[in-house]
């Protein structure tokens, strides 16, 4: 009788708190062009969470996520506004092994509050564990009005969703030296053809140098960015339908549209005379980290770095990023100029614990007051949103504010980061895995084949 009755009055708390959350958020979102590094004070409205002090003080949130130094410091400063305003107190935990990590505290019953999931293919694994929450009618509601459809379809499961959309990027970028490419005469190559040759004239005219730079090691996650080349490079070439059934294996692994862009990446990865710039012969991608990877552009030892708009935090402070900068992106070129296809990728925020203030912060965490906040405390650029109530003019770096034009465009070609759709088992591990190998020696067919094996077949 006392378990039921316990019951009754823990199911009635969330069922009064989460109206709160309702009534709270039905007001709207507001958006602030000030703040960030204009001087000027914040003066987005955050009244709608401070109504919900009375219910949540106190109580504290935990989230876990991949997302380590030095990003994390801009998304701790974006929760203040939260904290200040409910009394809750946010508990950050970062992990490089986040991805292997997760499933395990799953089973061990030792899970976070909240995680940042980047792989859809992983939100099923956990939805999978029976452990994961769907999510609030209040964060359906944020997700449906600042949200793209393909965005929810990304967060759900079974049609049911899970995750709203965190933060997001446009991987389908090039990084390198305006100034080094005005002094040699470049110009930005606007074609894959164009690319490809520029390439090819880099590799003879500058023997202390290689056209191209790169980094596969991420720690448990290794492989991933190779991951990233095939999927911007099939996008371009077999286009986003032949993608779309790729990434559902509705065409094997093997396919070959996917051997022919497989084969299209090795010929500027696996070719000694373009790679690996800075760090010695193309085997070496696979031990030099992403985070290093672009680094010798600013020692004139690599030309090009295609890594996403994400990058832009791992260039050293004082690294000017501008069109006439240190360094700058431009878009991976298509076979032609007249398709712009896009890849990309992102977060989504899971819960795992059924209480108020969790069911609070993510609703906060899925609004466009976060996502201003978020881009203001963003000071050193890295990070954009495909929030529609996210200003571009809140995002400090030029190259986050095109990135988020691009993301808002509703005439861009996106595909979701394909890696990041398939099974866990795939996308985060044989796929990863697979590519290491290949950057190492391994051949095209023996690649594609062993990930072909891997999927699972239920």
């Amino acid at each position: 009788m006392a378990l039921n009755s316990k019951r009754k009055v823990v199911a009635f708390a969330g069922i009064a708190a989460m109206s709160l959350v309702t009534a709270a958020c039905s007001s709207g979102s507001s958006n602030d062009n000030t703040g960030g590094d204009t001087g000027k004070a914040d003066t987005t409205d955050y009244s709608k969470w401070c109504d919900m002090k009375s219910e949540l003080t106190g109580k504290s949130v935990s989230i876990y996520t991949s997302i380590v130094t030095p990003e994390d410091a801009s998304h701790k400063a974006s929760y203040k506004a939260f904290e200040d305003c409910t009394g809750v107190k946010i508990n950050y935990e970062g992990d490089k092994d986040f991805e292997k990590n997760l499933p395990q505290r799953a089973q061990s019953g030792n899970l976070p509050d909240i995680a940042f999931i980047p792989q859809p293919g992983l939100l099923q694994t956990m939805v999978d564990t029976g452990k994961a929450i769907p999510a609030s009618e209040t964060v359906g509601k944020e997700v449906d009005q600042y949200f793209g459809a393909d965005w929810r379809k990304y967060g759900s499961v079974d049609g049911t969703l899970y995750a709203a959309p965190l933060g997001a990027n446009v991987k389908s970028y090039v990084w390198y030296s305006p100034k080094t490419f005005a002094a040699k005469g470049y110009t930005v190559p606007k074609t894959w053809d164009e690319l490809m040759t520029l390439t090819a004239k880099i590799a003879a005219d500058d023997p202390n140098a290689k056209p191209w730079c790169a980094g596969f090691n991420s720690g448990v996650a290794t492989g991933w960015p190779g991951t990233d080349w095939v999927e911007d490079v099939l996008l371009r070439t077999a286009g986003p339908d032949v993608y779309d059934q790729w990434v559902a294996h509705k065409i094997p692994f093997n396919d070959p549209k996917v051997a022919d862009a497989l084969a299209k990446v090795g010929a500027i990865l696996k070719d000694p005379k373009y790679t690996n710039g800075g760090f010695g012969a193309p085997s070496t991608i696979a031990t030099t980290t992403f985070q290093d990877g672009g680094q010798p552009i600013l020692k004139n030892k690599c030309y090009m770095h295609r890594q996403a708009s994400f990058y832009a935090s791992n260039w050293p402070e004082g690294t000017k990023v501008a069109e006439d900068g240190d360094v700058w992106a431009f878009y991976l070129p298509s076979v032609d100029d007249t398709s712009k296809p896009v890849l990309g990728g992102g977060e989504f925020v899971a819960t795992f614990r059924d209480a108020p203030e969790v069911k609070a912060f993510a609703a906060f965490l899925a609004s466009p007051d976060w996502a201003n906040a978020k881009a203001k405390a963003t000071t050193g650029g890295g990070w954009v949103s495909a929030n529609k109530g996210l200003d571009p003019k809140n995002l400090v770096s030029p190259i986050d504010q095109q990135s988020a034009e691009i993301l808002q465009d509703p005439k861009a070609v996106f595909r979701f980061d394909g890696s990041d759709m398939m099974p866990s088992a795939v996308g985060a591990g044989t796929f990863w895995s697979e590519m290491t190998n290949w950057i190492k020696g391994q051949d095209d067919k023996t690649t594609l084949d062993n990930i072909e094996k891997s999927w699972p077949t239920s």
